[in-house]
């Protein structure tokens, strides 16, 4: 029993088993493409996880208005007449401790040429604006803010 390859090729069975090989091979590449979109699909369809955002409230992110541009220049105004008038302290404490040093050195001679029985009403009235002096100068310091 010789068969021919050549009526095994125009066989029906063997044209039939090509036409589906040729089949299959042509709409291989179709079928991956479908397959591709179809799980591009599946995963558009779920969101992806993104880190959570973080919680600012509006008031932080606004301009500032009129209200609040006006209150800003008023608290540097305050600001700069304390630093103004700290500064205008710290002469005055500076110029009234020269003053105090004066005044103690005046004293201190005056008491040195007394007799130890005897004070001048000159004495007692330095020593009344040495007090009060010093009490001026301790009080100015209490006034002054911050330290620079």
């Amino acid at each position: 029993m010789r068969i021919h390859l050549q009526s095994l090729l125009s066989s029906p069975e063997h044209r039939q088993r090509n036409r589906l090989g040729r089949y299959s091979i042509a709409w291989f590449p179709v079928a991956l493409v479908a397959l591709a979109s179809f799980a591009g699909l599946a995963q558009s369809t779920n969101p992806p996880v993104l880190a959570p955002k973080p919680l600012i409230i509006p008031s932080a992110n606004r301009l500032p208005d009129a209200n609040d541009q006006m209150e800003m220049r008023e608290q540097q105004g305050k600001q700069q007449d304390f630093a103004t008038a700290n500064a205008e302290r710290r002469k005055q404490i500076a110029s009234d401790s020269a003053k105090l040093l004066k005044l103690a050195a005046d004293l201190k001679t005056e008491v040195d040429k007394t007799t130890r029985d005897t004070l001048s009403i000159n004495v007692i009235r330095k020593a009344d604006e040495i007090e009060r002096l010093a009490h001026s100068v301790k009080e100015k310091m209490k006034l002054t803010v911050g330290q620079g």
